[in-house]
């Protein structure tokens, strides 16, 4: 299947305002790409790319006093076919893990492990190891949390949202993020499109939606605690160790953020 895929965002700045921004899709899904996103400013402005620690690709910019509309549309062909459920993948011992997944055991921002280690262990410590301990924090953080997207907030750890209990999928990622490190499997965070193919109506507005990949088996693989069921059509914009190394943009000074809106839809045949 195809997928049309993109974002329009206007922001007004007070004064030239020097910005981050990590809005491509993933290079791992370039091959898929049947239409690029290339990222287009209006009023056009220089935009220099570089690709930061974790392999995401990045833009920057100096958006100008007033009003800058960023944004972008791409098609990307995609198998159609539900994520990978994998019951059978086996956890790693620490010293067999590739040195690229050691970080993703570490506390970070938004995942602070140190809160929770007797927590975690008290509550999967009994669980299978390997698939069936990730899949047991995915459904405890997916029934723990209230989601709503009031709830939002640019601050929230994972140890505010275990005592808090809500959120938004940002949030029910970085608390199955802190679990699984606590259990010594390597976590890391994704965000990108996630559309409603496949599932029935009512909808949500659409937003850029955020998940874990746990590495198990020899490879990584996706999980979602928020929906917490295979999805269909899932494009990877960028990972990192939590929310802070993939916010789609950072900004350096004063800026209102006008207009957000995202779109993910699948391209019907004529």
């Amino acid at each position: 299947m195809k997928i049309k895929v993109g974002y329009e965002l206007i922001y007004d700045c007070p004064q030239p305002t020097p910005m981050m921004l990590l809005l491509n899709i993933h290079y791992t899904r370039a091959a898929d790409l049947a239409v690029p996103d290339h990222v287009v400013t209006d009023p056009s402005i220089p935009i220099a790319a570089y690709r930061d620690s974790f392999g995401n690709w990045c833009s920057r910019i100096v958006a100008p006093k007033g009003q800058t509309r960023i944004t972008s549309t791409a098609v990307v062909n995609d198998s159609g076919e539900p994520e990978v459920v994998a019951t059978s993948a086996q956890q790693h011992l620490i010293q067999d893990l590739p040195e690229e997944a050691l970080v993703f055991l570490l506390a970070s921002r938004y995942c602070d492990t140190e809160k929770f280690l007797q927590i975690a262990w008290n509550m999967f410590g009994q669980t299978p190891m390997g698939w069936g301990r990730v899949q047991a924090i995915c459904d405890f953080v997916h029934n723990h949390i209230s989601f709503g997207y009031e709830h939002a907030s640019a601050t929230r750890t994972a140890w505010e949202t275990f005592n808090e209990r809500r959120g938004v999928c940002r949030d029910f990622a970085h608390l199955a993020i802190a679990f699984c490190r606590c259990m010594n499997i390597p976590a890391r965070y994704c965000t990108g499109y996630l559309g409603d193919i496949g599932v029935p109506p009512p909808y949500g507005p659409m937003d850029f939606a955020a998940w874990f990949e746990a590495y198990l088996g020899g490879r990584w693989y996706t999980f979602d605690p928020r929906n917490n069921v295979p999805r269909i059509g899932r494009v990877l914009m960028a990972r990192g160790r939590d929310a802070i190394d993939v916010a789609i943009s950072t900004t350096f000074g004063t800026n209102t953020l006008v207009s957000f809106k995202v779109w993910t839809d699948e391209v019907r045949s004529a």
